[in-house]
């Protein structure tokens, strides 16, 4: 039995935006493009005939991986209440030794990226904070060193 895949229900709508626009837009485009560029004659050294064809490949592959996981995906739905500990889909605020904060969304793996602040629950930060209360510290091992962070507030949605 596969692990359950949870998700947020944005991260579920955005996956689900993504594989509509891949197979009603893009891949649409790129069959008219590869038609065309077929028409012109020897395909062995057309290069639009070629990399169209490749870039169908990559549609088509980025469909099936983003239709499995939608088939696959728990969506966990926030609670409605306020949140006392940090859990799957809370936003938390964290600070640093040096009294920097960042505030991180803990994620499904297939929803993180660093740069929204959306970070994964089985990420070495996101176990760090599942399940801490406002006040608690953790001690997170990073590639560059150790750092102490203090839990200082958790909440559904994102302030501001």
């Amino acid at each position: 039995m596969a692990a359950k895949r949870y998700i947020t229900s944005e991260g579920h709508a955005r996956f689900r935006a993504e594989l509509d626009k891949l197979w009603t837009v893009e891949r649409r485009t790129v069959v008219a493009e590869v038609e065309a560029a077929a028409a012109h004659g020897d395909r062995s050294e057309n290069a639009e005939y070629i990399y169209g064809k490749k870039r169908l490949r990559e549609i088509d592959r980025r469909v099936r991986y983003l239709s499995k996981l939608l088939e696959d995906a728990v969506v966990v739905e926030p609670s409605g209440r306020v949140p006392d500990k940090a859990y799957f889909g809370t936003w938390v605020t964290v600070e640093d030794e040096e009294g920097e904060t960042a505030v991180y969304r803990l994620v499904g793996p297939d929803e993180f990226d660093a740069g929204q602040g959306l970070i994964s629950i089985d990420s070495p930060l996101g176990k760090a904070l599942l399940g801490r209360r406002e006040g608690d510290s953790v001690l997170v091992r990073r590639p560059k060193g150790e750092i102490e962070l203090t839990v200082v507030g958790i909440a559904e949605r994102r302030e501001g």
